[in-house]
């Protein structure tokens, strides 16, 4: 059994010690879990996301537990960027956190200025760019809903100067396509996923459980596990070079294995905050211990190894614990010999001169015939919108 797990991790162009990271909206703005949990050792701090100027959030009742997880309408509440700065964030450079921004916004220019503001802000190492919002400028829809939206707001916030993370939303039809578009406008690392879009009625009192009402909110915890999964695995097929985060329903160490074979680099804890404060420690030392038990001397082996060889270290000597080969977080190594444990993965294309950077198409599903028979369209209804539910 080793005794020794080197735990260090990329996150696109961003080393981090470990790949255990906090959830943006379930952390708080700034130190608030520092009485359970050493942020400074945790891989990094993903604050609640933030606008540029204060925000009240949905009213009262903003969360309901589900037989899995959470249904939640917080509705992105904070102080707004600025006070941020000034109050939350120099609490998190005392502890020695490596601090993740998330930011959100309205319309691409609200984003180019929450994105600006955070220029040369200390200890921030990067900035998550949440796009699970109401776009004013296209009639209200998500801007995770249109791979033009998201690449505009994507585009918008690299005036931080900062390495971009976009958080996408699982409620469309092709992920890899929106993932495509916000990379191509300057992400560098995909985090995956947000909220399921869900509601909850109260059947005795006829009403709905979230002060959202008709609205609804965002479903989180172990529920979405699998969706989560699912899309980190087709993201990192559809794109082998880049970082990737997993966040949804990680509650144990082996969920966060789970999430690394299927291509993340790191993952977010999130829900299981809410029941246990030390959820984020405790994930961290359950990865430990799973890679000591199975004898994994490195933790980025575990990286995409479901696909046939790990992403991150590829024809790397998987009992070795040797550093991350030189040059981009995601470079191809060499071909490995013939007595390699693991096979290696087809040589992953140089980045593109160009504005746009090639990449390859969308995963292909096999078509299963439904045995379901078709029913008769419904009536047309009108619906109100429905803002994500993400807590931010």
């Amino acid at each position: 059994m080793r005794t020794v797990v080197d735990m260090r991790t990329h996150v696109g162009s961003v080393p981090l010690p470990n790949p255990v990271l906090t959830a943006s909206g379930t952390a708080g703005h700034g130190a608030e879990l520092g009485s359970y949990v050493d942020l400074a050792a945790l891989g990094a701090v993903v604050v609640k996301s933030l606008s540029v100027l204060p925000w009240p959030g949905n009213p009262a009742p903003r969360v309901h537990e589900t037989p899995a997880g959470m249904l939640n309408s917080v509705g992105l509440q904070g102080p707004g960027v600025g006070a941020w700065l000034a109050h939350e964030l120099p609490a998190l450079n005392d502890r020695g956190t490596r601090v993740v921004a998330s930011i959100w916004g309205r319309s691409a220019e609200e984003y180019a200025q929450a994105a600006g503001m955070l220029a040369g802000a200390p200890g921030v190492v990067a900035v998550e760019v949440n796009v699970s919002c109401p776009n004013l400028e296209d009639r209200g829809r998500m801007f995770a809903h249109s791979a033009h939206a998201t690449a505009l707001a994507v585009a918008a916030s690299t005036a931080s100067g900062l390495p971009l993370w976009v958080k996408l939303s699982p409620n469309v039809p092709d992920i890899v396509d929106i993932a495509g578009a916000a990379l191509d406008a300057g992400a560098e690392t995909l985090v995956l996923v947000n909220t399921v879009l869900g509601m909850a009625i109260d059947v005795r009192r006829r009403t709905y459980r979230l002060g959202s009402a008709a609205a609804g909110g965002g479903l989180s915890g172990p529920a979405i596990r699998p969706v989560a999964v699912r899309a980190v695995h087709d993201c990192r097929v559809a794109f082998p070079d880049v970082g990737i985060v997993g966040v949804g329903g990680v509650c144990r160490g082996v969920d966060a294995v789970e999430m690394m074979l299927a291509g993340a680099d790191a993952v977010e804890v999130g829900t299981a905050t809410f029941r246990d404060p030390r959820a984020p420690a405790r994930v961290l030392a359950g990865l430990r211990r799973w890679c000591r038990l199975h004898d994994v001397g490195d933790v980025r082996h575990l990286v995409g190894a479901v696909q046939g060889a790990p992403m991150a270290l590829a024809g790397a000597d998987p009992g070795s614990a040797s550093p991350r080969p030189s040059g981009s977080p995601h470079e191809a190594a060499p071909t490995p010999p013939p007595t390699a444990t693991w096979s290696t993965p087809p040589p992953v294309p140089p980045a593109a001169t160009g504005p746009q950077r090639p990449r390859p198409g969308p995963v292909t599903r096999p078509e299963v015939p439904s045995r379901i028979p078709p029913m008769p369209p419904p009536p047309p209804r009108r619906r109100p919108g429905t803002p994500e539910g993400d807590l931010g």
